[in-house]
């Protein structure tokens, strides 16, 4: 498998995106780029979501957290930081926290929850806090600050005026979802052996080789996934091993040899944004477009890589307009179904 991993990135070595950042040297793909690790490290990394985080609760933009220069998007929209989107609402920092840090860019990207306020109208009454999931990526300089902030935010609908009752079935919001999910899996947290660990290089291959397997999928793909794969979407197991308690579910595979076939049009600006080799784990932003129903999926997406096959996927996404795009590529990028390795 490892070896078919590394054919394929030899032909494909083009398609990566690398930044240099110094002396040293790192692989991407099979080819050499001055690197220099960052000085802010995994717990560093781990440490200013938790920051972000309190600071965007608190709604106080800190000199010693934040460079000045600092850019924020919130669903694939550039605003003024530190009074705009989530950070004119949250109001509570208890929630679920799955961290990926990337000690080789100075990258940390999560998913997570926290407590919004809402109101019933522009004007109206304030509503009980809610939680809302968000996929959270940030760019940490080496002065230790914050320069980037990008974060895709799944609210609960919230209608003017009375609620309708939800309709038998209905997923939860995504808020509610993903904190029942209690803590994250612990196979997230546990290192990789020394020697069974995948290069940087192959772990962004294993990402792309997800999103080749659900772009216009024709059920004879391949599908680089364990027997015990699971796949969680916006706090929702959607995919398993065989569960006595859920018999209609499927397992990773047997999903996209039955039916998830040709739902999915174009998968676009997949932007591999934070690898941890230590424990295997790669997380991407991407777009899912659905061009026969004219709306596209905006999404954050983490992926558990074990001996050259995926045994974990975790999203939270937003349905978005169709064709959007993130805010942070440019538009020949923005519309190109090749993977980026963010640097």
């Amino acid at each position: 498998m490892t070896k078919s991993i590394r054919c394929a990135l030899a032909a494909s070595v083009l398609a990566f995106t690398g930044v240099a950042a110094g002396p040293g040297t790192a692989q991407v793909a099979g080819v050499p780029l001055e690197m220099e690790p960052n000085s802010c490290m995994r717990e560093c990394l781990e440490r200013a979501v938790t920051n972000y985080v309190q600071a965007m609760v608190d709604g106080k933009v800190s000199s010693e957290l934040f460079a000045p220069y600092v850019r924020f998007t919130e669903n694939g929209v550039q605003m003024p930081f530190g009074n705009e989107g989530l950070w004119a609402t949250a109001s509570g920092v208890e929630g679920y926290r799955l961290i990926v840090p990337d000690v080789v860019t100075g990258q940390v990207a999560a998913l997570l929850t926290v407590k919004e306020q809402g109101r019933t109208s522009a004007t109206g009454a304030e509503l009980p806090s809610d939680p809302v999931g968000i996929s959270l990526r940030l760019r940490v300089d080496r002065d230790g600050k914050i320069s980037e902030v990008e974060q895709i935010v799944a609210r609960p609908d919230r209608p003017l005026g009375p609620a309708p009752a939800p309709a038998p079935g209905a997923w939860p919001p995504t808020g509610q979802g993903v904190e029942r999910l209690g803590k994250p899996w612990q196979g997230y947290l546990e290192a990789v052996p020394e020697g069974e660990r995948h290069t940087r290089a192959e772990l962004v291959e294993m990402a792309n080789a997800y999103f080749e397997a659900v772009e216009r999928n024709t059920g004879k793909d391949y599908y680089p996934f364990t027997d015990d794969c699971v796949r969680i979407e916006n706090g929702v197991t959607v995919v398993s091993p065989p569960d006595p308690n859920s018999p209609n579910r499927q397992t990773c595979k047997g999903q996209f040899e039955t039916s998830l076939i040709g739902v999915v049009t174009g998968i676009r600006d997949r932007r591999i944004v934070a690898v941890d080799i230590e424990r295997g784990v790669v997380f991407a932003f991407a777009f899912f477009d659905h061009r026969n129903i004219n709306w596209t999926w905006q999404l954050g997406e983490l992926f558990k890589v074990d001996k050259g096959q995926i045994s974990r996927i975790e999203a939270i996404f937003i349905r978005g307009p169709y064709g959007v795009c993130s805010g942070w590529s440019t538009y020949e990028q923005c519309r190109s179904e090749e993977p980026q390795d963010v640097r």
